[in-house]
């Protein structure tokens, strides 16, 4: 009996053993699949391997680089939860065979934010910042839009937060909460994700999702400062960018209801608890189109803010306002040479000439900063000091995400 309980234990060690053996071999080989999917775009740093006979599988301090971002995204710890070792086994040999049931957390999830987030070779490319009709207007120039550079000045230097997904037979279930800009949560009936194929997850399920967006107060935080920023009031900073987002929906063909708008307005203002229920196999992830022509009552899209029902949210179609180009636009144009007061450009290289001058400075992002040039550091970076409520506000900025540089001329020769 001693002998047999002998070899039991030795078996059980042997066994524990070659599991987690088995799991640290499986895990490498794929995330080396991985890399390799990746290695156009990105580069991961897996971390240490850690794993139990319960079905869990951990990696702590992995790391995930963007090519097109300059700052990594870290992970303290990543936990994907099989549910039993045979399924964590089968998981990691096929990630198609995942269990019917399963979760995976991240956290703590870390970034740096950088005022130019977007590496040269995509700033020079010229696909920088697309346009977006929900990105807010945020500088005198209503072109510019929010980017990380004004998260950066409003004190929100880095991103810290926590992912959880969790996959049932029933439902995807998803969250991501962050403890400066609010939170995202998700219930989708009927999705599944596919790990090897996640394209094939917007029609995995013919069910509207519900998808809840909460702000935690930064909404009131931006509204301020990009009303500062652009020089007007919040109440004036709000009808911009209304204005923006009416053209870009009449540019599209698409009018939106009083209430659709009421609620943008209101939550421009506020920010708030949004629940939205969405179907992203459908155009417009499934947000109602009404055409005029028809009698019939307009669908309403399904959303709740601050726990209350809004009805009558939808858009209309419309002809498309398109302006019409002027001549002059498709003729060659020749700059004259300047003779009065005026913005002229100059190369970057020679910006350290303009020093103590009043310059206007293009960024990748789309910002423009205008004030006085402090310094200029060779090949690096560059420092411009403006007025901002009686004070000066220094804004430093890296010299590869200017794509425009002018200094101000009063007439005649700069």
């Amino acid at each position: 009996m001693k002998r047999l309980i002998t070899w039991l234990v030795v078996l059980a060690v042997l066994a524990y053993l070659a599991f987690k053996a088995a799991v640290w071999w499986l895990t490498e080989q794929q995330v080396v699949a991985l890399q390799k999917a990746l290695q156009e775009t990105a580069v991961i740093e897996r971390g240490k391997i850690g794993s139990s006979v319960g079905g869990h599988l951990v990696l702590r301090g992995a790391e995930y680089q963007d090519f097109r971002l300059t700052q990594p995204l870290q992970i303290g710890q990543l936990r994907f939860v099989a549910g039993s070792p045979v399924s964590l086994l089968t998981s990691l040999l096929n990630p198609r065979n995942l269990p019917a049931q399963w979760t995976l957390e991240a956290e703590p999830l870390s970034m740096v934010l950088d005022a130019a987030m977007l590496s040269n070779w995509v700033t020079d490319s010229g696909t920088a910042r697309p346009s977006s009709l929900l990105v807010p207007v945020c500088g005198p120039d209503h072109r510019q839009q929010l980017g990380t550079g004004d998260l950066v000045r409003m004190g929100i230097n880095h991103l810290d937060g926590d992912l959880l997904v969790q996959q049932t037979p029933d439902e995807l279930h998803a969250e991501l909460n962050t403890g400066q800009i609010g939170s995202l949560e998700m219930h989708w009936p009927g999705a599944r994700l596919n790990v090897t194929a996640p394209g094939q997850l917007a029609s995995s399920s013919a069910r509207p999702m519900n998808l809840t967006v909460r702000d935690a107060g930064v909404m009131r935080r931006i509204s301020a400062y990009c009303a500062r920023e652009s020089g007007v009031s919040a109440n004036e900073w709000t009808g911009i960018v209304m204005n923006r987002f009416l053209n870009g929906l009449e540019s599209r063909g698409l009018r939106g209801s009083d209430q659709l708008l009421a609620l943008y307005r209101q939550w421009l203002r506020e920010g708030g608890e949004l629940t939205l229920g969405l179907t992203p196999g459908l155009p417009l992830w499934g947000v109602p189109v009404h055409d005029p022509q028809q009698t019939s009552p307009a669908r309403s899209l399904q959303i709740t803010y601050n726990g209350s029902r809004v009805p009558d949210v939808y858009l209309e179609r419309m002809q498309p306002q398109i302006s019409e180009t002027p001549v002059e636009a498709v003729e060659p144009v020749t700059a004259p040479e300047p003779t009065g007061p005026g913005w002229r450009p100059v190369p970057l290289k020679e910006a350290t000439q303009w020093v103590g001058q009043t310059v206007r400075v293009t960024l990748s992002t789309g910002r423009v900063v205008e004030g006085r040039l402090e310094r200029v550091e060779d090949g690096k970076e560059l420092e411009v000091t403006r007025m901002v409520n009686g004070g000066e506000v220094a804004y430093p900025m890296a010299q590869r995400a200017v794509t425009g540089f002018e200094i101000w001329y009063r007439g005649g020769k700069p």
